[in-house]
């Protein structure tokens, strides 16, 4: 080999060197390029990402809330049709009782059999509004109070014991589960 051939071959070398070096920097050059426009456009890129994805959220989020006010709405328009389908169910025996009772009622001329008929239908009528919760509001020597009762008369010189208490019940009050439905009216005591 002579020296112009190792010159030669040092050329080339370098060559390739500048080449391979000379691509290294484009491509950096085009890393760093892409990496400042991504970073220029990136923040507003992102914002809008943001925005599209919290638009959607909250969309979806009306659309489940509607649906649930549509639904609760249909559910209370069904309770109130319907609400006293339960206790209507429960009274009815009691009424096949009354037919009963007054189908037989012209086959029999003793008025003991008729009362006893009538109170026992009374009784299973109770029993039903008492499962329903429905309770009778206590007057027999109680105090007078406004919120269970109403007062329908006053009675005086009845004496010191029996001032503000119940002297008689003309209508008994009922309540359903501790609410006043109807006051008892009552004649007090003055």
């Amino acid at each position: 080999m002579t020296e112009k051939d190792i010159n030669i071959e040092e050329e080339e070398n370098l060559q390739e060197e500048q080449d391979v070096k000379t691509e290294a920097e484009s491509s950096d050059a085009e890393e760093v390029a892409a990496t400042e426009a991504e970073e220029e456009k990136d923040p507003m890129e992102v914002a809008q990402e943001q925005i599209a994805d919290l638009k959607d959220k909250y969309l979806r989020s009306v659309a489940e809330f509607d649906n649930y006010r549509k639904r609760t709405l249909k559910e209370r328009a069904e309770l109130i049709l319907n609400g006293g389908e339960k206790v209507l169910t429960a009274i009815l025996p009691v009424v096949d009782d009354m037919e009963r009772a007054i189908e037989n009622g012209t086959k029999t001329d003793d008025p003991q059999v008729l009362r006893e008929g009538v109170e026992l239908i009374y009784n299973k009528l109770m029993k039903v509004l008492e499962s329903q919760g429905i309770s009778c509001i206590e007057t027999q020597d109680a105090d007078f109070d406004t919120d269970v009762h109403e007062a329908v008369a006053m009675v005086p010189g009845m004496g010191d014991d029996k001032k503000g208490k119940v002297i008689d019940c003309l209508q008994k009050g009922y309540k359903l589960n501790e609410k006043v439905i109807r006051h008892a009216k009552v004649a007090v005591g003055q």
